[in-house]
């Protein structure tokens, strides 16, 4: 008689079963929407499930899996609200690091240092552009300041994208009143430096190839103002929220318990979220309502009953990946690193395929975490179409040739000393969030409000909000996080209407 297989034991898990709510998926607006809704007194469950961490293991080090740019909290004033709620603001801008220079511009024939000094970026425009530096000069300081044209806007917290034409009519109306909104960009594709700099733009959101005044404008100069590093990047960022989050009561589920702490499935009660069920185990942690914070294609494979649930199903169909953000990694000494060569650079690579190639430096850290100052981490990375993964190892591991070309080409001679050579895409196959896209670019079907929005955050299943990337992906960052707060919110009002724990 064949015997039943053992079934696997998990370390144990929180012993509470029954929440408030459950936000599930890594991405950081989650983080947020769980973090504020444990300081507002609510009982909350965040399970990972997905997601990279602060990076991947290879050959003894821990690398990131993309360059990334994350603007200062000023540039986001609703944002910085949420975190002073939290206690975090003067942490996080503690540790936001700045690159120098703060942004390093490769051209054909130029090279030019956009130092955060107005006097000495001016004299640089002048020293490689002559007589059409000022112009430029003029439009890049117009971009750095063009976000605060939209400020009063975000500040009011709209409910962005709008659910319902009651919803849609008061935004309508909101619109009308910021002009700001509806502000061209400054710079002008016409100059190869500009055009380099429009180039930024996708590394800075999650829209395929939007037209929107605000997509255009808002993230560039947010990023333009003070383009810095959290450590660890967005992922960083997000660690910090979850640890705060456990701080306030909070229990969270994650890679960092267990491997085996992924959902399996949603399990419903009739057209209504009831809980979740991890894998290989019976518990199902039920709570009132469930925010999303994973690519909806990942929740989407979380709902078994398509038949039932087809108006959900619909919803997150609505989202089609375009490209995603494709890196390498080289580890060098520092020795090796070319003289005057900056920590952030914008690499014009003339390949109509490639497009734009961000480059940034990052502190080597061994397995262990400790950094050694004798090595630089170089993180390059490109766009490239999502379909791209389908044509298997080979054609992506050409993609990275060309990569390495590039890097070759800036800096010569530095190959020969490469201590480590490594592409997240092939050699972090081991990692669970791996399989996922680091950074993609989103088209979709409905509206999109203002040119940056995308699903809208209530479904079809009246007790699940989305609060991920793809909510709001024309305004990157800042984007994910509104949704966070905006989440917080709708949760609020749902669970005044009724608490699970004395129904």
């Amino acid at each position: 008689m064949a015997t039943q297989p053992a079934r696997l034991q998990l370390p144990s898990g929180p012993s509470r079963h029954v929440y408030d709510v459950i936000v599930l998926g890594s991405q950081i607006g989650g983080a947020l929407a769980a973090a504020l809704l444990a300081r507002r007194s609510h009982r909350v469950l965040l399970i990972e499930h997905d997601g990279t961490g602060t990076g991947y293991e290879h050959g003894g080090y821990v690398l990131p899996y993309t360059p990334s740019i994350t603007p200062s909290l000023k540039a986001m004033p609703s944002v910085e609200e949420a975190f002073t709620e939290l206690g975090l603001a003067s942490t996080i801008q503690r540790n936001l690091r700045a690159h120098v220079p703060e942004l390093q511009l490769i051209l054909p024939r130029h090279r030019v240092d956009l130092h955060g000094d107005l006097t000495r970026r001016r004299a640089e425009l002048g020293r490689e552009f002559g007589e059409t530096a000022e112009g430029l000069f003029s439009a890049l300081s117009a971009t750095t300041t063009q976000h605060e044209a939209s400020d009063a806007f975000f500040k009011e917290q709209p409910n962005l994208p709008p659910d319902g034409m009651l919803e849609t009519w008061k935004l309508n109306k909101k619109i009308r009143q910021h002009a700001g909104l509806e502000a061209h960009p400054r710079l002008s594709n016409n100059t190869p430096p500009g055009a380099l700099l429009r180039g930024l733009q996708p590394f800075l959101t999650y829209l395929d190839k939007s037209s929107s005044p605000l997509a255009l404008t808002r993230p560039l100069s947010q990023a333009l103002q003070a383009p810095q590093r959290y450590p660890g990047g967005t992922e960083g960022l997000r660690e910090l929220l979850v640890k705060r989050l456990s701080e306030l009561g909070g229990d969270v589920l994650s890679r960092e318990n267990s491997e085996s702490f992924i959902v399996e499935e949603l399990t419903f009660d009739g057209a209504r979220f009831e809980g979740v069920k991890v894998l290989r185990s019976d518990i199902v942690y039920r709570a009132s309502c469930l925010v999303a914070a994973t690519d909806s294609g990942a929740l989407r494979r979380l709902v078994t009953d398509r038949k039932r649930h087809r108006g959900l199903l619909e919803q997150l169909d609505a989202s089609t990946t375009r490209s995603l953000l494709f890196a390498v990694n080289w580890v060098v000494p520092v020795e090796a690193l070319p003289r005057g060569m900056g920590e952030l650079l914008l690499i014009d690579t003339e390949d109509p395929e490639l497009g734009a190639m961000l480059l940034q430096q990052h502190p080597a850290r061994t397995a262990g975490g400790k950094e050694d100052e004798a090595l630089r981490v170089l993180c390059a990375g490109v766009f490239i179409p999502a379909s791209t993964r389908e044509l298997g190892e080979e054609h992506l591991q050409k993609v990275a040739q060309r990569i390495d070309s590039h890097l070759d080409a800036l800096m010569p001679f530095t190959q020969n000393q490469r201590v480590l050579h490594s592409v997240p895409y092939l050699d972090a196959g081991g990692v669970r969030g791996s399989r996922l896209m680091p950074h993609p670019l989103y088209s979709f079907e409905a509206e999109a409000f203002l040119g940056v929005t995308g699903l809208n955050q209530r479904t079809q299943a009246k007790n699940i909000l989305l609060a991920g990337r793809e909510v709001l992906p024309g305004l990157g960052l800042e984007g994910e996080l509104l949704a966070g707060m905006r989440a917080a919110r709708l949760v609020q009002e749902m669970l005044k209407k009724k608490n699970p724990l004395k129904g």
